[in-house]
C-alpha cells in the first residue's frame, strides 16, 4: 500500500555541517509555502548551534534539488493579496540564506528551477552534479522576477548571461551553468557528495571568525554597497587579531600542526 507523505524541509546534523534537506521528492522537491516558511527557522537554529560551521543545502531523492516553487499552490497564493504574503515568504526565507554569518554551501543534484536556483544563489557557494538542469522560467509563466533577486543573480553573472537565463527560460546545463559562474563545481554524481563533505569539512577546519569577516565584508561590498557598514567590517577584522584562534594559529604554525580553532 502506497504511503502519503507530507512534504518537509529537514534539518540535520552532521559533525560540524548542518544539513537542511528539502524532502519533496513525489514534486521534485518544490518548495511549499510550508516549506518556504521553515527556512528562516531551521537556518536560525543552525545559526544558533555553536556546534555548526557550515549550512549545506540539499534535496532529497537524488533527482532534485528543487524544481522551485510548487506550482499546485500558485492559483491560490500567487494572485490577489494573497499574493503578497507568499512573496513575503519567499523574501524572508532569500534573506535568511543571505544573512547567515557561517558559510552556506548549496550541492545541487539534477533540477535546480525557478525558486530552487533563487534559493541556491543565496547559498555562498554552489555545487553541482553533471546532471544538474538550471532555467528560471518565469517568463514562460508570466511571473515578474523581483529585482531583490536579480540583483542576487548579478552577484554570480554577468547581465548578459542574467539576461538571457530569465528573457528565454529555457534549461541552461551544468556545464553552461558554471560557463556563466551559477556554480563553483562540477563532478561526477558518483563522488558529488563526497567532493561537497570534503569542501565543507576543509571550510568547517578554518578560523570561523575570519570566514565571518570575509563573508561579512564581500557580502556588503557586492549585495548592498551603497549601504556598506565599513566600521562593522572592520571591527570583525580587528576581533580576528584579538582573538584566541589567532593566537592559536600562530602556535600552530610554528609547531607545524594543525590548529584547533574555536571561534573565539
Amino acid at each position: 500500500m502506497a504511503v502519503e507523505t507530507t512534504p518537509e524541509l529537514r534539518l540535520e546534523r552532521d559533525g560540524g555541517l548542518a544539513v537542511l534537506v528539502l524532502d519533496n521528492p513525489a514534486r521534485l522537491n518544490a518548495l511549499t509555502s510550508t516549506m518556504w516558511a521553515a527556512i528562516p527557522r531551521l537556518v536560525g537554529e543552525a545559526e544558533a548551534d555553536a556546534s555548526v560551521r557550515v549550512i549545506v543545502l540539499k534535496g532529497a531523492g537524488g533527482k532534485a534539488f528543487s524544481a522551485g516553487a510548487d506550482i499546485s499552490e500558485f492559483d491560490s497564493a500567487r494572485t490577489g493579496d494573497a499574493a503578497k504574503t507568499y512573496d513575503a515568504l519567499n523574501h524572508a526565507a532569500f534573506e535568511a540564506l543571505l544573512g547567515a554569518g557561517k558559510p552556506t554551501l548549496a550541492m545541487i543534484e539534477g533540477f535546480c528551477l525557478g525558486g530552487g536556483l533563487g534559493i541556491a544563489a543565496c547559498c555562498d557557494l554552489r555545487i553541482a552534479n553533471d546532471a544538474a538542469t538550471f532555467a528560471i522560467p518565469a517568463a514562460k509563466l508570466g511571473l515578474g522576477y523581483h529585482p531583490r533577486w536579480v540583483r542576487t543573480l548579478l552577484t554570480l553573472a554577468p547581465p548578459a548571461s542574467v539576461k538571457e537565463l530569465l528573457f528565454t527560460g529555457r534549461r541552461f546545463n551544468a556545464s553552461e551553468a558554471l560557463a556563466m559562474g551559477l556554480v563553483n563545481r562540477v563532478h561526477s554524481s558518483d563522488v558529488l557528495d563526497r567532493e561537497m563533505r570534503a569542501l565543507a569539512e576543509t571550510i568547517a577546519a578554518n578560523a570561523p571568525m575570519t570566514i565571518r569577516a570575509a563573508k561579512a565584508a564581500i557580502d556588503a561590498l557586492t549585495l548592498k554597497p551603497e549601504t556598506a557598514d565599513i566600521a562593522r567590517l572592520e571591527a570583525l577584522v580587528k576581533a580576528c587579531f584579538d582573538s584566541a584562534d589567532y593566537a592559536e594559529g600562530r602556535r600552530a604554525f610554528a609547531d607545524k600542526r594543525k590548529p584547533q580553532f574555536k571561534g573565539k
